[in-house]
This record gives structure tokens, C-alpha cells and sequence, in this order.
């Protein structure tokens, strides 16, 4: 009798360690997930904004989309890779559409659509303004996972 009391301590103890270090492990878990809301926390850096200007025609745009200066300089073809004549016929496409959603704030996000651009297809805005249009274009269409037009893919790099 004794010896069965004896050998029924060291299995209590076992039950009991293995509980606290259960105990301790679900702990130290939910610790480590309560503190990566630090880590998760936006990095607040201001982007500068995009200018887009051909100071010839007094034209200017403005993009302040953030991460765009990252698509342009990390993912988008390098400028030359278009030809101006493809990134007009693009640009003219995709500014019909852009306008068209921007005119029915009911049927589309009027916070991706909040400006008309005014872009009109017998001006020569010059390769940079077409070059950065038509990569915002290229960019807001990954961004926000909608498509344009013109068989181009929401997952489309360039």
C-alpha cells in the first residue's frame, strides 16, 4: 500500500507539470500575438507625390496615390520600353473609361475616382506624361483590382 502511494505521487506530479507547462505555453502565445500590434503598425512615411508635367503646355499632373513612386521605380518597364504612338492609344482608351466611372460616383468608388482627366487625343503631351499616365493607370488597375479595358488583366505587371 505504501508503495502504490508512493508511485502515485511521481503520476500526479506529471499530470500537474504537464498542465502548468500547457498553461504557460498557451500563455506565451497569446503574449506573442497581443504584441505584434507594434510591429503591424504602419510605417507613416510621407510619399512624395508624383508631378507629371509638360511645362511647353502648361500641363500638370499631380499623383498622390501612395505607393505609386514604387510602382514606378521598382515594378514598371524602364521609360523607351513603349513607343509614345502605344502609350497615347492606351492612355486615350483608359482616360474614356476613367472619365465614365467618374461620372457615376453611384455605380463606382468615387474615392479612386475623385478627378476628370482631361486628356485630349490631338495634343502631343510628350513621352513623360504619357510614360507616368499610363503607368498610374497601370497601377491604380493592380491597386484596386479593377480593369479598364483594352485586355488588360487586373494581375497585369505591365
Amino acid at each position: 500500500m505504501i508503495e502504490s502511494v508512493i508511485n502515485l505521487i511521481p503520476l500526479t506530479l506529471m499530470k500537474f507539470l504537464k498542465q502548468i507547462l500547457l498553461i504557460v505555453t498557451i500563455s506565451l502565445f497569446l503574449w506573442a500575438c497581443g504584441s505584434s500590434s507594434t510591429i503591424n503598425k504602419k510605417v507613416t512615411d510621407k510619399e512624395e507625390p508624383v508631378v507629371i508635367a509638360n511645362d511647353s503646355l502648361e500641363y500638370e499632373i499631380i499623383i498622390i496615390d501612395p505607393g505609386f513612386t514604387a510602382f514606378l521605380n521598382g515594378i514598371a518597364q524602364p521609360e523607351g520600353f513603349y513607343s509614345q504612338n502605344y502609350l497615347e492609344a492606351r492612355n486615350r482608351a483608359w482616360v474614356i473609361s476613367w472619365n465614365q466611372r467618374f461620372q457615376n460616383p453611384q455605380q463606382f468608388d468615387e474615392r479612386i475616382y475623385e478627378n476628370r482627366i482631361d486628356y485630349e487625343p490631338n495634343i502631343d503631351y510628350g513621352y513623360e506624361v504619357n510614360y507616368k499616365l499610363f503607368n498610374y493607370f497601370l497601377f491604380a488597375q493592380r491597386k484596386y483590382k479593377m480593369s479598364l479595358g483594352g485586355g488588360f488583366r487586373t494581375d497585369r505587371i505591365n
